[in-house]
């Protein structure tokens, strides 16, 4: 996403340490310890010792499973149906999930994401070993390019932070980008500041198809972004407040980049957009026409949810670019609650017909595909 002069932010590394400490200094139990009973650290998915079955590894970051990064845990899983099982922890890292590695399983063991943290600081402007800089593909903490790829009870971060690098104009540091078809994330949470969660395709002329429920995603530009066809489901956006910017807007939530012969781009069912920014300094959404694709519609649904006084409720929706307005392309919402949803200015908030909203739902937008719970 583009960038803007930005030179301070909220520091989410204080709080990563802190979420992901279970127990004393990552006591890695997944309940109450008894006396006399050893801890758990898998909770209730087995152990090395009473494996599940062969592909399924263990990852903790003490030693006590199969490895003790997620990343080698990856490397070792080459093929398709590997589930891996991680404890409690901070991993510190950048992972990669290829298109080969087909039907992939994350589970963080305490299901609770909170204590399984994957988190890493590199931006787009981030320089790199061998010269030049990461770009924002680059920048991803977690890259997931497998079909059949879920993840329930992770978080997923990119803790870099403007304030800390006033010399890097390239500000934008996903916390995951994923672009394999059937991808599916559980009660799992999503970090960072600007582009935080890429929902993304591994082509242009790929319609992946990607699920997210009851998960959390926060920050500030652009946040949530990408030509994917993807279901946002009981699902809270939060935008986070800003010291380094003297007036509204202070970002926008959602970016999409739906591909022009994609007839379905971003839904947001049933969730919620809440902020700890002033009230009405962030835009709802914004298009992005990226310049590998200029014939892209962005497309953006947004219904039966509740949207907290933090949006702009006047004008929710801006351009990115003046030559590709936001009135030209597929933004509409239906039976929205709470003060950011409040019709003032009709013309600012295309609003579907009951009719309309009928082909706007989760089983649509995902075909033959149902996710599990």
């Amino acid at each position: 996403m583009l960038s803007q002069p930005h030179r301070s932010s909220l520091s989410r590394r204080g709080f990563l340490g802190a979420s992901a400490a279970a127990g004393a200094v990552l006591g890695l139990a997944s309940g109450p310890a008894r006396a006399g009973t050893r801890p758990r650290p898998f909770g209730r998915y087995g152990s090395p010792a009473a494996r599940r079955d062969p592909r399924t590894l263990y990852v903790h970051p003490g030693g006590a499973g199969d490895f003790t990064t997620v990343r080698d845990a990856v490397t070792a899983a080459s093929g398709s149906g590997y589930t891996l099982v991680i404890a409690p922890g901070v991993y510190r890292q950048t992972v990669a999930v290829d298109p080969a590695r087909t039907e992939m399983t994350w589970i963080g063991a305490s299901e609770n994401p909170r204590d399984v943290v994957i988190v890493y600081d590199n931006a787009a402007g981030t320089p790199k070993p061998g010269g030049g800089t990461y770009g924002t593909t680059g920048s991803a903490t977690a890259t997931v390019q497998a079909d059949g790829f879920t993840a329930r009870w992770i978080t997923f971060a990119n803790d870099w932070l403007r304030a800390d690098h006033p010399d890097i104009t390239g500000t934008q540091a996903v916390a995951l980008k994923v672009q394999g078809d059937r991808s599916a994330f559980h009660h799992c949470r999503f970090l960072g500041h600007q582009d935080t969660l890429y929902a993304d395709t591994m082509a242009l002329g790929t319609f992946a198809r990607q699920y997210f429920a009851h998960c959390y995603a926060e920050g500030d530009v652009d946040f949530v972004f990408g030509r994917a066809t993807a279901v946002f489901e009981h699902c809270h956006f939060r935008t986070l407040d800003r010291t380094d910017l003297p007036a509204a807007p202070y970002g926008f939530v959602f970016a999409p980049s739906t591909a022009g012969a994609n007839p379905l781009g971003f839904l947001v069912t049933r969730s919620r957009v809440s902020s700890e920014a002033p009230d009405g300094f962030y835009k709802l959404a914004r298009p992005w026409v990226p310049s590998s694709d200029t014939t892209a519609r962005p497309m953006l649904t947004v219904r039966d949810t509740r949207l907290g006084p933090g949006v702009d409720a006047v004008a929710p929706y801006t351009n990115m670019r003046d030559a590709h307005p936001w009135q030209s392309m597929r933004f509409a919402e239906y039976r929205n609650t709470g003060r950011g949803a409040v019709v003032s200015v009709p013309e600012n908030r295309p609003q579907l017909s009951a009719s309309q909203a009928a082909s706007h739902t989760r089983d649509r937008y995902l075909g033959d595909w149902r996710p599990g719970a």
